[in-house]
Parts: C-alpha cells; structure tokens; sequence
C-alpha cells in the first residue's frame, strides 16, 4: 500500500473508493478480452458491461473485429449487432474463433442520426448481447444517451470512432486507441486514452491473430482478396 492510501486508510476512508493512483476495480460486470496483457491494464480484467467502450483508429485503419472478437464470441448466445460496419464481416473467419456468424445482424446506416438511432435501440433489445456501431461525428450527449442504455440493459457496447475525436470530450468509462504495430509485425497496438486509473505509461502490442485463425487465411479457399471482406 502506498504512503497516500495508507494515510486515507487511516482517515476512514471506504476501502471501496477509488484512489487516482491504482488501477480501479470493475464497477459491475466484466468480459475477459481474450488477452491476458490487455486484461491486466483494464480496471477490473476486461471490457466493462453495461457501459461505453470507444475505440479509437486512423484513417483506413479497421483493426476492430481483431482487438474485440474474442470478447464478442464469449458474449453470449444472443445476437451481435453491428451498425454502419464499413465492411461485411468475413464468415468462416469469425465461425473459426467462436462467433456464429447466425449471431450477427449487420443493420446497413449511412447517416448519423439512423446509426444513433439503430444502437440505442439494438440495447433496448432482450435478445441482444452485444452492439458494435461505427459512429464518425457524434455529439458528447449522443454518447452519452449510448452509455445510459448501455447500462440500463447491462449491455456490452463497443463504438468504434476515428483518432481525431480523441480531442473531443466522451462519457466513455473506456477508451482505446488501435492500430497495426510498427515494431511487432502482425500485432495490434493499443493505448488507454481514458481508464480509471493512471495513465498508461507505454503501448502494449498485442498477438493480432490466433494461430487457427492464421491457419485458416492461408488456406487458398479463403484467401481474402475481396475488399468487401475484413477480419
């Protein structure tokens, strides 16, 4: 215990308060995400239920489906709704780590205010488990409507959005930027802009793709030389 908490310990502070300096315990539910590094920087070991996670790329960068497939594919039973996906997810590649591609519903939305719309009501839903919109320009307020149903109905939600809303406030309990790493090949590199907890001092790389799912990429058959297609 640092020399700050045992002082607030000793004043009768609740050991369930935060304290700035540590990493934060969950404040519901969570879901593992798949990597054990990843899990070890997030307050509580994994995506928080029930509230906002932003995810934040470059321009052309669509690394999403890598960094949350995992967690998606252990969410449940019930459906995954993808709004405004910029490209049809590619099937045999989510069936080979988990994800029923009779899972997904994929609702086609090319303006903001029917992408805002779909994804509130996608977490009013029972039968859903899961929510992953792409939103570009979004209001702090419209996000924060997002967050609120989010936790209303304990729903996992994911919003993917560009970098350049890093500059712009959000009500998200987490946000990650994400993008393929220069240093480590085939790996994704993630940093929390915002987490409960200290800033992260240093990138983390992570394995972007499973040894099966890398197996079954270089299988000639599902060679993906189509643009409609991303993993």
């Amino acid at each position: 215990m640092s020399a700050a908490a045992h002082l607030l310990s000793r004043k009768g502070v609740h050991p369930d308060v935060w304290q700035a300096d540590t990493l934060a315990g969950a404040p519901a539910r969570v879901l593992a995400t798949g990597d054990a590094l990843l899990d070890a920087q997030l307050p509580g070991g994994g995506w928080p239920l029930g509230a906002l996670n932003e995810i934040l790329q470059p321009a052309g960068v669509h690394s999403e489906w890598r960094l949350l497939l995992p967690a998606l594919a252990r969410s449940g039973t019930g459906a995954v709704v993808l709004v405004g996906a910029p490209y049809l997810p590619f099937s045999p590649a989510l069936g080979a780590q988990g994800l029923a591609p009779k899972r997904l519903l994929w609702v086609s939305a090319s303006l903001g205010a029917q992408r805002l719309w779909a994804t509130e009501q996608a977490l009013r839903c029972a039968d859903v488990d899961a929510v992953l919109a792409w939103l570009v320009q979004v209001r702090p307020e419209q996000l924060r409507r997002l967050q609120m149903a989010a936790a209303e109905f304990d729903k996992l939600l994911f919003v993917v959005r560009p970098e350049q809303a890093q500059a712009e406030s959000s009500p998200a309990a987490l946000r990650l930027w994400l993008a393929p790493s220069e240093q480590q090949g085939d790996a994704l590199e993630v940093r929390a802009l915002k987490r409960r907890g200290p800033p992260m001092s240093e990138s983390l790389h992570l394995t972007a793709r499973p040894a099966r799912l890398s197996r079954l990429l270089a299988a000639p058959e599902y060679a993906l030389d189509r643009p409609s297609a991303r993993v």
